[in-house]
């Protein structure tokens, strides 16, 4: 869509440019509810959960990925995803005695999301419902839930609520590690930086990507999510073929069809996770790719355009590194003319089972 205003007579992308800007201000509002947030970690780990599944669709998906290295790596605990089809096509109903289901969907709106904790409850799990709606049925569903304070999100692609689910997780998760949410505590402060320095790095990127016809996203550890969720995010606003893999993945075939005409999305923070990602980058750079570095390690790796992102704990990276991602893919829509709040033939809810 071209047009100066979208069918609601706003200017395209206002929806989603205004709901990028509004996260640092939403991280402080949910870092306000840490207390309450604690008091549900402690009904969950007494407990003493031997497992843990994730439920999730979409973006919830991604912010799913990350809550399963955030569980496996603080509380060892092992962690699976849930196929909701298994449950709702083919009616499994597996024994989930001293299971923790966490179910993930920004709306709580998704029908297989409901059946699948409606589902686990019955059949054991201690359930807890992670979402942007606490009036929702999955809320009701759930034996517990978190609320994750993003407000009202109009833009169809998500942008706060999906930042904000990473968040609640963390904050989830950190306080069932017996933690107070200390290393969040200046994530407000890191995001507003991390909007203002990338500003002219993200523009720049729009103009070297406009006409990219297709674009890999890698990552490694904790940026894997941030990896998938830029790979939807360029797909449903730009209509770009996009496609993620971990770094690891990467090396184990994909890599073989990178060439100069491949851009590369390559997530790197600082940490583990960054510094396993040189290798990948140095072979990729082999293969003559355009690679755009994302995070505070971008500097240390092979790229041809880097976008910074200050340094926090590597577990809360993805927090400020979706960050530029939102804005690259708001930009590369307008770029090619169309409305990032509107994607062709999308919905904020899509309705599967």
């Amino acid at each position: 869509m071209s047009e100066a205003t979208n069918r609601a007579g706003n200017p395209p992308g206002s929806h989603m440019t205004a709901e990028i800007a509004e996260q640092p201000q939403m991280f402080s509002h949910l870092l306000g509810q840490r207390r309450a947030i604690a008091e549900l970690a402690a009904r969950i780990t007494e407990r003493k959960p031997r497992f843990a599944l994730l439920a999730a669709r979409g973006s919830s998906d991604h912010a799913a990925l990350y809550a399963k290295y955030l569980i496996e790596v603080l509380l060892e605990l092992p962690v699976g995803l849930v196929s909701p089809s298994t449950t709702t096509l083919y009616g499994a109903r597996p024994d989930l005695t001293d299971v923790l289901l966490l179910s993930v969907s920004q709306s709580g709106g998704s029908p297989d999301m409901l059946e699948v904790t409606e589902t686990g409850r019955r059949h054991g799990a201690t359930t807890v419902a992670i979402t942007n709606n606490p009036d929702s049925a999955l809320n009701d569903a759930a034996e517990m839930s978190v609320d994750i304070l993003a407000g009202p999100e109009q833009a169809v692609a998500a942008t706060k609520s999906y930042s904000a689910t990473l968040l609640a997780l963390y904050l989830l998760v950190d306080a069932a590690r017996g933690g107070r949410g200390e290393q969040a505590e200046m994530i407000p402060e890191l995001a507003q930086a991390t909007l203002d320095t990338s500003h002219d790095a993200v523009e720049e990127a729009v103009r070297r990507y406009r006409f990219a016809d297709r674009m890999v996203t890698t990552g490694r550890g904790y940026s894997s999510a941030t990896a998938a969720e830029a790979a939807l995010k360029l797909t449903e606003t730009s209509y770009l073929s996009a496609r993620a893999y971990s770094g690891a993945d990467l090396l184990h075939g994909p890599v073989a069809a990178v060439d100069t005409e491949t851009a590369v999305l390559a997530l790197c923070s600082s940490g583990k996770g960054g510094e396993a990602m040189r290798a990948v980058l140095d072979t990729v750079h082999e293969h003559g790719a355009d690679i755009c570095a994302i995070g505070s390690a971008a500097p240390d790796v092979h790229a041809t355009h880097r976008i910074g992102v200050p340094s926090c704990a590597e577990e809360l990276a993805p927090v400020l590194e979706v960050l530029p991602v939102q804005r690259l893919a708001l930009g590369l829509a307008l770029a090619r003319g169309d409305d990032p709040d509107s994607p062709r033939g999308l919905h904020k809810v899509t309705h599967t089972r």
